[in-house]
């Protein structure tokens, strides 16, 4: 490969050794890392906001009030507790399986993947003298012109020629080769480190909530669906975090599980992007359950799919509504299924039932305790 690309004018691409990638953390193995974080992450931010709801901290945000979670939520705390445990453990046995059938992690390709970028950006660069042509450009005549005071925008203007950037060869010769502009190592460094791995992660966004929408809105078009699988998560009038993964376990399997390890599979991502996407998918789904609008929580600004958005579909006036989840609003605004219209009046009308619920309730319960 050295060979041709020197033949060609072209830099040398550097030799490489494949091993094994060490782990992320000293302490424990990335396989029960990727088994055990996007767990723990559910847990960790579900008992922050588990921490706020309990005092109380910030009513200001409150979606709903705390009588209304006790007045018209038809689960235990301790059955939605007990069935996210359940999904969890579903959750990580497909982890098992999806990370057994993975190839073992390597390193050692970096620095050639990255060279590989720059004789990608090399060669587009040989279009340019064309390009300008068709602008009525003579490429050739400005880079002489600008060869002494801006060498590297002249060798770029000449299609990439920099006959001054030369290194030497490792070899009994010290044979000299072309070489790399900075500026071409700094562009593959961004699009090999950065660029592609964010375009995977929002592809691997766009795949789940494609999978969701469908899956969810199948679930509340089909009766049998509903009633058998969906209708469980939708005793939750009021969302709270830890209730996010508050399913039947077919649904969890379906709708969550299998939606993530498909969109891993489809984006391509390498098992520390898996890992990313599945701890940040996760974290996303809670803060969507969480019942608060907070306005510096970053993850209810990146879109208009929040806590806010997804209460509405909770509702029993929004529930055939604002079925997409977890990113992006996309789908429901695309297929007509987005909400429209004011929701403050029947978020009003339904605060005011569980108080006068709440009160009539602590009515009876104390004129029950004076008779006795």
């Amino acid at each position: 490969m050295a060979n041709a690309t020197v033949a060609s004018g072209l830099p040398p691409l550097p030799a490489y050794e494949v091993r094994p990638m060490p782990d992320l953390l000293p302490f424990v193995s990335d396989f029960w890392l990727s088994l055990l974080l996007p767990p723990i992450a559910y847990w960790v931010v579900s008992m922050f906001f588990h921490i706020i709801d309990i005092y109380d901290l910030f009513p200001q945000y409150r979606l709903h009030t705390p009588e209304e979670i006790t007045q018209r939520n038809l689960a235990t705390r301790y059955e939605v507790a007990r069935d996210v445990l359940i999904q969890q453990a579903i959750q990580i046995a497909c982890s098992i399986v999806l990370t057994l059938t993975e190839p073992g992690q390597t390193t050692g390709t970096q620095e050639y993947d990255v060279a590989v970028w720059a004789t990608r950006i090399r060669l587009a660069q040989r279009a340019l003298p064309s390009i300008l042509g068709t602008l009525g450009l003579n490429a050739a005549a400005i880079s002489k012109n600008m060869a002494a005071s801006h060498p590297l925008l002249a060798g770029a203007l000449a299609g990439g020629h920099y006959p001054f950037l030369t290194t030497t060869l490792d070899d009994d010769a010290g044979t000299a080769v072309p070489a790399f502009a900075t500026w071409e190592l700094l562009v593959a460094k961004a699009i090999y480190w950065v660029l592609i791995p964010a375009f995977q992660l929002w592809l691997a966004a766009c795949v789940l909530d494609t999978w969701q929408y469908f899956w969810h809105r199948g679930m509340h078009m089909n009766k049998w669906m509903y009633t058998h699988w969906h209708s469980r998560h939708h005793r939750l009038y009021v969302p709270y975090a830890y209730g996010a993964l508050y399913n039947h376990p077919v649904e969890g399997l379906l709708l969550d599980t299998l939606g993530a390890g498909v969109a891993y599979k489809a984006a391509g991502l390498t098992q520390r992007l898996g890992l990313v996407f599945f701890v940040g998918s996760t974290i996303k789904t809670v803060d969507d359950h969480c019942g608060y609008a907070l306005p510096w929580d970053p993850l209810q600004h990146i879109t208009s799919n929040n806590a806010a958005y997804h209460d509405i579909h909770h509702q029993s006036w929004g529930i055939k509504t604002n079925f997409s989840q977890p990113f992006f609003t996309l789908w429901d605004r695309v297929l007509g299924t987005r909400w429209k219209g004011d929701t403050k009046l029947r978020y009003e009308r339904a605060r005011t039932r569980a108080a006068d619920k709440d009160k009539a309730g602590n009515g009876v319960a104390n004129g029950a305790a004076k008779e006795e």
